[in-house]
């Protein structure tokens, strides 16, 4: 299959309190997933669901989890919550009006 390649980076900044991090490092991964993510970003940008912030973080993880199931579903955990995942894209997919 044929899939996109993204360079995931996280640094965390400060913790629960607002106290700079103790981490200096950064976590840089590479990720793939069937969909251009960019290109579902973008066709959110004028929806109303969630600020913008929140949802480039929530459909980065979605995506990203979303992946990990199905590449790995012959894993009894995921195997068992597959069927709810694809029902819950399914409703996101309407509800949120994306094509």
């Amino acid at each position: 299959m044929k899939q996109h390649e993204y360079q995931i980076s996280v640094k965390h900044v400060k913790n629960q309190h607002g106290e700079p991090s103790v981490y200096s490092d950064a976590l840089v991964f590479t990720a793939y997933n069937h969909d251009d993510i960019f290109h579902i970003l973008e066709r959110l940008k004028d929806s109303d669901f969630l600020e913008e912030e929140k949802r480039q973080a929530f459909i980065i993880g979605l995506k990203l989890f979303g992946e990990t199931l199905l590449e790995n579903k012959e894993i009894p955990l995921f195997k068992a919550f597959l069927p709810q995942f694809i029902t819950f894209i399914k409703e996101f997919k309407a509800s949120s009006q994306i094509k």
